[in-house]
């Protein structure tokens, strides 16, 4: 049940990146379309990088002044199982845990037998043998 509500998140998470991918090239291209009456096609291509240029910088500077939040005043409880764990990384690292599952997946995709012996050694209680 955990399970499915889990890859159902992930699922949306992904279908909403796609359509803002989606979303942003179209503004692009709209950018593009209306600059290029009166820049030509160079300065309309100029003009979409710069205006991507700009907004990438404005959005690193608010991700870099966002991060700088002081320490929870309460340390957080260590979860004792995995799935516990990986809901608390999400919550507090969103980007790192969906760079994590992008990961996974291409890693899934290329070779489905490594996945199967990672996901075999973090649910096994008992240490590897050496």
């Amino acid at each position: 049940m955990i399970f499915r509500r889990v890859l159902m998140a992930l699922t949306a998470a992904a279908v909403f990146a796609a359509a803002a991918g989606v979303v942003v090239v179209a503004l692009a291209f709209a950018l593009y379309a209306l600059a290029e009456p009166r820049l030509g096609r160079a300065g309309a291509a100029g003009a979409v990088a710069l205006v991507v240029a700009l907004l990438m910088g404005l959005l690193g500077l608010v991700l870099a002044i966002g991060g700088r939040r002081s320490a929870p005043k309460t340390p957080a409880q260590v979860a004792g199982n995995l799935l516990e764990r990986a809901l608390t990384l999400v919550q507090e690292k969103p980007v790192m845990a969906a760079v994590a599952a992008a990961g996974a997946g291409l890693m899934a995709i290329r070779n489905p037998k490594y996945l199967g012996e990672a996901l075999k050694a973090f649910l096994d209680d008992k240490p590897a043998r050496k």
